[in-house]
């Protein structure tokens, strides 16, 4: 009997895993690279943001994030930048300055990976970003 009902909670909790969903996350993902530097979201789409990482629906997406502040500087400067956002992926984020002095920088994606057992669905198919290991 027990055995039936562990088979029926993982298939419930496997159908209750198809959905549609993306992370941006503020933290850059390589941490060696000279002037990169993590960056604060702000916002996403003109919503403000508490958190890190943000939750967000696939589709295009406009975030607003904040960069490193410079020697002198009590806060960073903001910049936008717009991500194609696709199911189930997390988007790293960085910030790229010219030096370790400026207060300029360049906002970009540093990395992007699927998120674990995420799987995505839309127009009656379902395709799963999971990938296998090598």
């Amino acid at each position: 009997m027990t055995l039936r009902m562990l088979a029926a909670t993982a298939a419930l909790a496997a159908a209750g895993c198809a959905t549609n969903f993306s992370y941006i996350d503020g933290n850059r993902f390589f941490k060696s690279e000279l002037n990169t530097h993590s960056v604060i979201v702000l916002d996403v789409d003109g919503r403000s943001q508490i958190r890190n990482p943000v939750m967000v629906e696939p589709g295009v997406r406009v975030v607003r994030v904040q960069g490193p502040a410079a020697p002198g500087f009590r806060f960073g400067q903001d910049r936008t930048l717009t991500i194609d956002v696709k199911p189930c992926t997390r988007y790293y984020l960085k910030a790229v300055t010219p030096n370790a002095i400026s207060q300029e920088f360049t906002p970009m994606v540093d990395f992007e990976e699927p998120i674990s057992g995420c799987k995505a669905t839309g127009g009656g198919t379902e395709v799963s970003t999971m990938e296998s290991s090598r």
